[in-house]
């Protein structure tokens, strides 16, 4: 493998790599070929056109599997229950319940046709998949007068859930056992590092940055390797130089920042040196905080648009959740009637002092509301709060301390494992939080916030939510705000589904509850 030299000097001219090794083709290419000649290969070379590869979108050949995989993991358990439950239809039920199955995985993309190294599935989507269907087959009895018992329906559709979790783990470990995407990053310093830190930083993606090809003088300072670099301006040698850089690295994914020295020529010339040597360009978009499914492409007079979708804040789903707010508050305080009774006794008996604890929260549009938890610290913590400012662990406004001297020794087992939350439903109940959303603020947390963090307040609060599932209080607060800022602008009823069985695991797990 060739050696790749890296210019020491100012960039004053063309730039790129000297004596780097021969980029990677789609097809059987000459290898004495050198890199140089890589971009006027389609002149000088004459490739043939039946060389080229095709850019026609081909359907996923694991559909038929995964589809049948889905109707019979869920119809032929869920028969054999019915039957065994002597219920009428059995088959016909059965067979319905498959079908919207399949329909409720396909609504959800889970048989969308996924990049090389994407995952292939997550067992908590599963999960939310099955309370979807578990919710659609609730409003189909209760419109179509079925005699089937709820219970023996319910106990039917469990089976199907396990087959799909065991499916979605497999799928899981496969993927992992691949080798994710080797991406080569190009673009100015500022853009390098930004793509490059994420996309090292996190591990629920399949991306992994190997090198990075600056554009400019600028060096930048993520520490990836630089095989090579761009000069400020556009240069015969571009397309040489990256392609050089990938194979040197093994690369098999250019990621491009754009930037003021990548116009739009020279990242068309870019994409078609990379197109046509059989290496995959992606380009990095600054919609960092929109979800991929409230984007739209679109082509006119020759320029490439990006629709964004408004979030959602009125229609169906809206009503959908309110329905499915009022309804699991509602079955959640009946079945846990229990649960209360014996935690209320045991906040009772373990220090003087009320079993529930009130407090004022801001919830959506800024308004005031009073918030029920199972109180977790002494009676006077409110007035003991002012002594351990110079305390604080949170940079932010939120007031956080992981050994806070206030909390009682039941009110530590009643915070790692969130039941001091759940008198919330109650709120869930009245209409002033959710099920799922950002946590309710106290009113001086929310007279420090800015604008950005103001739009937190544009939904209703929730018992659960990203933050939840992604740390709890060993987040930043930074962190904490960009999660919140992510749901209130992205969310759906099918998330908050995922987001309600996330719950779960991070609950059992228990870390960052203090």
């Amino acid at each position: 493998m060739g050696h790749v030299e890296i210019p020491e000097t100012d960039i004053s001219g063309p730039v790129g790599l000297a004596g780097a090794p021969r980029p990677r083709t789609a097809t059987s290419r000459n290898r004495t070929v050198a890199p140089e000649r890589v971009w006027r290969a389609p002149a000088t070379v004459g490739r043939d056109r039946a060389e080229r590869p095709r850019a026609r979108k081909l359907p996923d050949p694991r559909v038929p599997a995964l589809v049948l995989t889905d109707l019979l993991g869920l119809g032929v358990p869920a028969l054999l229950v019915l039957r065994a439950g002597d219920q009428a239809g059995a088959l016909t039920s059965a067979a319905s319940a498959a079908l919207v199955w399949a329909g409720v995985r396909a609504s959800r993309g889970r048989y969308a046709r996924r990049l090389p190294g994407e995952p292939a599935g997550a067992v908590h989507g599963t999960v939310g998949d099955w309370l979807a269907l578990v919710g659609v087959l609730a409003i189909l009895l209760a419109t179509t007068g079925s005699g089937l018992d709820p219970a023996t329906a319910v106990a039917a559709l469990v089976p199907g859930l396990g087959v799909a979790v065991l499916a979605a783990a497999a799928g899981r470990w496969r993927a992992a056992s691949r080798r994710g995407r080797r991406v080569l990053v190009v673009g100015e310093a500022a853009g390098l590092d930004r793509a490059v830190n994420l996309l090292n930083s996190r591990t629920d993606h399949f991306y992994r940055a190997v090198a990075v090809v600056p554009v400019g003088p600028e060096a930048p300072s993520c520490g990836s390797p630089v095989p090579g670099r761009l000069a400020p301006e556009r240069a015969d040698d571009d397309v040489s130089t990256v392609l050089g850089s990938a194979f040197a690295h093994d690369a098999d994914l250019v990621l491009v920042a754009p930037g003021p020295q990548l116009d739009d020529d020279r990242l068309r010339r870019l994409a078609w040196g990379m197109h046509d040597s059989g290496l995959a360009l992606c380009v990095l978009s600054e919609l960092s905080g929109v979800a991929a499914a409230r984007v739209r492409p679109a082509s006119a007079a020759g320029l490439t648009l990006l629709h964004v979708a408004p979030p959602l804040r009125h229609g169906p789903q809206a009503l959908l959740k309110t329905v499915v707010d009022r309804a699991g508050a509602a079955l959640g305080l009946l079945a846990l009637a229990p649960l209360f009774f014996g935690v209320a006794l045991a906040v009772r008996l373990s220090s003087p002092g009320p079993v529930f604890h009130r407090q004022t929260r801001h919830g959506r549009h800024n308004r005031p509301f009073t918030m029920w938890k199972f109180r977790t610290m002494v009676a006077d913590a409110e007035a003991r709060r002012e002594q351990l400012a110079t305390a604080n662990e949170s940079e932010g406004p939120m007031f956080k301390m992981r050994r806070d001297p206030r909390v009682t020794r039941i009110g530590h087992a009643l915070r790692r494992t969130s039941v001091d939350e759940l008198p919330q439903l109650l709120n869930v109940l009245r209409g002033d939080m959710s099920l799922v959303g950002p946590r309710p603020p106290l009113p001086e947390e929310v007279s420090r916030y800015d604008e950005r963090e103001l739009r937190r307040l544009a939904v209703r609060p929730g018992l659960t939510g990203l933050w939840q599932v992604s740390g709890r209080s060993d987040l930043s607060w930074q962190e904490t705000v960009s999660l919140d800022l992510w749901y209130v602008d992205n969310w759906s009823v099918a998330g908050d589904m995922g987001l309600l069985a996330r719950t779960v695991r991070a609950v059992t797990d228990g870390r960052g509850a203090y």
